[in-house]
């Protein structure tokens, strides 16, 4: 578990490294698979609600670099796209109630290596956080 535990901090060092060093963020604030899910549960709905003052790719950039290894849920496999990079979960509580489901993927592109970090979802979640989703949490507790 210590080993996975280093794993995910550095992929949280590599994330901010590449957010403060000019990695674009690709925020796909309309999905297809929202068409079919009530509106609170959609990305557009959650940013516009968390931030409504805010540039949503400013607002997601600061949330994603107070990510911690705490807020880590899983890796999962992206099985429509085998060739890129997995995905991380993580999960963050805004306003001591608000759980919200965050899904990101890191990848170096084009011939120059341009970094960029896609949020697939960044959402109110569906279901309530429980305290083992969270392997790295030792208070049990997701940090807002």
């Amino acid at each position: 578990m210590k080993v996975l535990n280093s794993y995910v901090k550095s992929y949280i060092q590599n994330l901010r490294f590449a957010l403060t060093h000019g990695a674009k963020i690709n925020f796909q604030e309309k999905r297809l698979v929202d068409e079919n899910r009530p509106e609170k549960y959609t990305n557009q709905y959650t940013v516009r609600t968390l931030f409504p003052d805010e540039n949503p790719v400013d607002a997601l950039k600061r949330e994603l670099l107070s990510l911690s290894s705490e807020n880590y849920m899983r890796t999962v496999k992206d099985l429509r796209f085998p060739k890129r990079s997995e995905m991380r979960e993580f999960g963050k509580v805004y306003n001591s109630h608000d759980d919200v489901y965050i899904k990101i993927r890191v990848e170096l592109l084009g011939i120059y290596g341009e970094t960029t970090t896609f949020i697939m979802s960044f959402h109110f979640a569906e279901r309530a956080f429980t305290p083992d989703m969270f392997p790295y949490n030792k208070k049990q507790e997701v940090f807002s």
